[in-house]
């Protein structure tokens, strides 16, 4: 079976591109909506994060916690965020490296707007095999690709919850 290295999903959000943007380019609030990623820590800047901004992303897939290094790589405000995954660690990331690039394209719609996350698995230098290996043992028994599939449905679910939920709470 050859390596899967990008996975993408999109779901349609009742807000304005400008709004979901808003909320999607808030490094420290991802936790909010990620099954796995808990915000970020340390000094960042409030609201939405700009091209070149650094922050250090918290998470948690069952008992296991690491931290990741990350730079933003596009902040095009109603149309597409974009960050990279560039050092890991337990406690502090260290260990430096191409791990992985995430997305969000923003579309308007006649109801609002289609969010497309998409994961791209960038340790292209790995071997297939020293990956198949890695993958099923983080990701219990799957291959990053399916288990980011799942993820990246369960985070747009929950931003389309909180955004749809936050609109109606303030029409009422």
């Amino acid at each position: 079976m050859s390596r899967v290295f990008t996975v993408s999903r999109s779901i349609e959000v009742e807000e304005s591109p400008q709004v979901v943007y808003a909320a999607v380019s808030r490094p420290e609030d991802m936790g909010r909506w990620s099954p796995e990623n808990r915000g970020t820590m340390g000094d960042v800047p409030v609201g939405p994060a700009e091209r070149g901004t650094t922050f250090v992303g918290r998470n948690k897939r069952g008992r296991f916690r690491w931290v990741t290094l990350c730079t933003v790589t596009a902040a095009d405000p109603g149309r597409r965020f974009a960050f990279r995954v560039h050092r890991i660690g337990v406690r502090r990331p260290r260990l430096r490296g191409p791990i992985a690039t995430w997305e969000y394209r923003f579309e308007p719609t006649g109801n609002g707007t289609r969010v497309t996350e998409t994961w791209t698995d960038d340790r292209r230098a790995w071997p297939a095999l020293a990956a198949q290996v890695f993958d099923r043992i983080v990701t219990p028994g799957q291959t990053f690709a399916d288990f980011q599939t799942r993820n990246i449905e369960r985070t747009l679910q929950n931003l389309k919850n909180a955004l749809e939920s936050t609109e109606r709470n303030e029409s009422t």
